[in-house]
Parts: structure tokens; C-alpha cells; sequence
């Protein structure tokens, strides 16, 4: 049987989920706490991220839109196996549950591989500092 891992990032953000949901689903505002990109939050939706490539890696990540219920769960797959994407075929879910005066954020990028366990590695340190940006983006938002 063939196991694979989550990367799971949880934090309460003293924000209403509709605010951390702008973030999550503007292009403009993605680009400032992830990646330049060209999403739009509409199922089947077919987008890049766009960052500096690294040996390994284009610099393009392929994905689609799984899901939208706005402000509760935004999922998108994130690669789609190319060589361009260094083979990851992973889903990215965020799920934003009101708690107290703020939200829940869970961020859960699944699906990672054995053979991903290099991506799993460098994406399972660099989810919590963009997790953070994202938080630090939000409380500058009208």
C-alpha cells in the first residue's frame, strides 16, 4: 500500500474569515504572501504559481481548482506531475472555521509521495513561514 504524508499548519488568527478569505482568493494579494500567480476562485479553474527557479524545479506550479465555499474551504491541486513541476501531484486545502473573535486557519497540503520526500521536506519548513505572511498580510487589510 502506498502511504503519503500531510503537511498540516494550524493557527487562530485574530481575523473574520471573511478577511483571511480575501487573501486566499485574490491574485493580487496571493502574490504578496505566496506567489506571483493567476488564480481565480472558480472550480476547474486552471492557474499557475510563478516563482525563481531552483535546480530541480521550473519555477511553475500547475494547478486547478478543487473547491470553493467561500469563507469556509479553498482547495486546489498543486502540480500536476509534469517534469516542469518536479512531479508533485499534491492538493493544497485551507479551511477557515470562526473561532472566538478570529478564525481557525488549516492549511493541509497532502499527498506527497515516497518518492516526493524531497518536496515534502523543503515545503514542510516553508508552509509555516508563509502561513505566517499571510496572517501579517491580513492584519494590514481594510
Amino acid at each position: 500500500m502506498n502511504e503519503t504524508k500531510s503537511i498540516v499548519v494550524e493557527r487562530i488568527m485574530p481575523h473574520k474569515a471573511e478577511k483571511i478569505w480575501r487573501a486566499l482568493t485574490s491574485s493580487l494579494l496571493i502574490a504578496e504572501w505566496l506567489m506571483q500567480n493567476d488564480f481565480s476562485p472558480a472550480v476547474g479553474y486552471h492557474f499557475t504559481f510563478r516563482a525563481k527557479p531552483v535546480p530541480g524545479w521550473s519555477g511553475v506550479t500547475n494547478c486547478v481548482v478543487l473547491k470553493v465555499d467561500s469563507p469556509h474551504v479553498l482547495a486546489y491541486s498543486w502540480g500536476d506531475g509534469t517534469e516542469s513541476d518536479s512531479g508533485l501531484k499534491t492538493v493544497v486545502t485551507w479551511t477557515l472555521t470562526p473561532e472566538g473573535d478570529g478564525t481557525r486557519v488549516r492549511m493541509e497540503h497532502s499527498g506527497f509521495r515516497p518518492a516526493d520526500e524531497h518536496g515534502f521536506q523543503g515545503m514542510g519548513g516553508g508552509w509555516p513561514r508563509i502561513v505566517e505572511r499571510l496572517d501579517s498580510l491580513v492584519a494590514g487589510l481594510d
